[in-house]
């Protein structure tokens, strides 16, 4: 396959050209291989193997179970599966809190064992310490402020970020100060659509991704499961918009094939080997 008319790969500079040249970033989240491929072959400018995987894949009720070793996986599995994409590895939770030490030993490995290109840490102008030491190591960092979901015991609950003016406050400030620090690009995690506006329009060089942050961020990112309808009955967001619905589209594919199995029709003739043409 000829390579010649493809775009050159996305890197955290195409993130900083992006929003220079106020064009839109796209990304999506993958945890393996054959996903990460499809994404990588649309040209989508970023993947991230969200520590979502917690919820998408191993079935919790939140993101704080996932382990390092599991993310790693996890995070490996997709970048065999890219030449295009961005590959940005989720920190998980207390993987970078408990000290700058600990925080470069396990982003390293997300570059060395996980083959990523940057990773994602959650947490505003507390975190910038941190931050800063990794992008000094090598180690590029996309900031998430809003509502993180490592500190839902914290927040109590998903809840919409950016009401009071406190909450502003804050939020713009450690936008600013990740901004400072280094990242090339910051998640804005259920914010009010007003204040990731402002922030979008107050950072003049971090891009903004949005995820129920309203339109006026730089670009944008979905759980690519919910955004295929391979969810939940009953998951509605009201920030999601799904573009197919498999969940109905697999059933009828499953139940047809047990049926097919009971009643003796697969395999057929053609799907057998050494079977004697009639």
């Amino acid at each position: 396959m000829s390579h010649s008319n493809s775009r050159k790969k996305s890197t955290v500079l195409s993130f900083f050209e992006k929003k220079a040249a106020g064009e839109k970033i796209s990304m999506l989240t993958a945890y393996d291989h054959f996903i990460a491929r499809l994404l990588d072959g649309c040209k989508i400018d970023a993947i991230l193997v969200g520590d979502s995987a917690a919820n998408v894949i191993h079935g919790f009720d939140t993101t704080l179970p996932i382990s390092m070793d599991i993310m790693i996986a996890h995070t490996a599995a997709v970048s065999r599966g890219t030449s295009y994409a961005l590959v940005i590895g989720d920190m998980p939770f207390l993987s970078f809190q408990p000290s700058i030490e600990t925080a470069i030993n396990n982003a390293g490995r997300f570059l060395k064992e996980g083959l990523a290109q940057a990773v994602k840490i959650e947490g505003g102008i507390e975190m910038v310490a941190t931050i800063k030491r990794l992008i000094e190591c090598g180690i590029p960092v996309m900031g998430h402020i809003g509502m993180t979901p490592q500190s839902i015991n914290n927040l109590g609950g998903p809840k919409i970020q950016g009401r009071q003016a406190s909450s502003k406050a804050y939020l713009l400030e450690s936008a600013l100060a990740l901004e400072e620090a280094g990242c090339f690009g910051c998640v804005l995690e259920l914010l009010q659509a007003d204040i990731a506006k402002k922030i979008t329009s107050a950072c003049k060089t971090m891009p903004t991704i949005g995820i129920g942050a309203g339109v006026d961020c730089d670009g944008q990112i979905l759980v690519t499961n919910d955004m295929l309808g391979l969810h939940e009955e009953g998951f509605k967001p009201k920030f999601l918009r799904e573009y197919a619905n498999l969940t109905p589209v697999i059933v009828e594919a499953v139940k047809k094939y047990i049926s097919d199995v009971n009643e003796g029709l697969f395999p057929n003739e053609d799907e057998s080997y050494g079977a004697a043409k009639r």
